[in-house]
């Protein structure tokens, strides 16, 4: 006598079955991804900016919400001397989280390169605000002496 399975446990099947095949999915999407991360932060270190902005640039079109990834591809083409596109990626990082402070940094960094001292400043001082929030009290008096010596420009 053969009996079949009650709709009940093909359903259950499935799901278990489609959860896995998604989780699956989703592990070696983190696994090339934190490869490729890893692979561009070695890059970055030998200075070598061409191969770290190919692994930076996989790395965000494989998670496009990866803001540590962003800064550091700014880096990049900040030194490449392509300031316009960091200052863009900068501001992306900033609009998308208004909180991190790394990027007011850097985009300061950015303005002041571009001559633009006034911006750098209301950057820097947003950059001191969020150090202070954030208990990092060392940083804070570091932007509040950089603060200080700009003022003196």
């Amino acid at each position: 006598m053969s009996e079949s399975l009650p709709t009940n446990d093909i359903i259950a099947i499935l799901v278990v079955g489609s959860s896995l095949a998604i989780l699956g999915y989703f592990g070696w999407k983190t696994l090339i991804t934190s490869n490729l991360y890893q692979q561009g932060v070695k890059l970055y270190q030998a200075k070598d900016y061409q191969g770290a902005e190919a692994a930076f640039r996989k790395v965000i079109a494989i998670n496009s919400t990866n803001d540590v990834v962003r800064l550091l591809l700014g880096d990049i083409l900040n030194q490449k001397g392509q300031i316009e596109e960091a200052k863009e990626l900068f501001c992306e990082v900033i609009s998308r989280s208004p909180k991190n402070a790394d990027a007011y940094l850097r985009l300061a960094n950015v303005l002041m390169q571009q001559e633009k001292p006034a911006e750098a400043r209301t950057n820097l001082q947003q950059a001191k605000e969020l150090f202070q929030k954030q208990r990092n009290p060392q940083k804070a008096q570091q932007l509040e002496q950089i603060l200080q010596e700009i003022s003196k420009l």
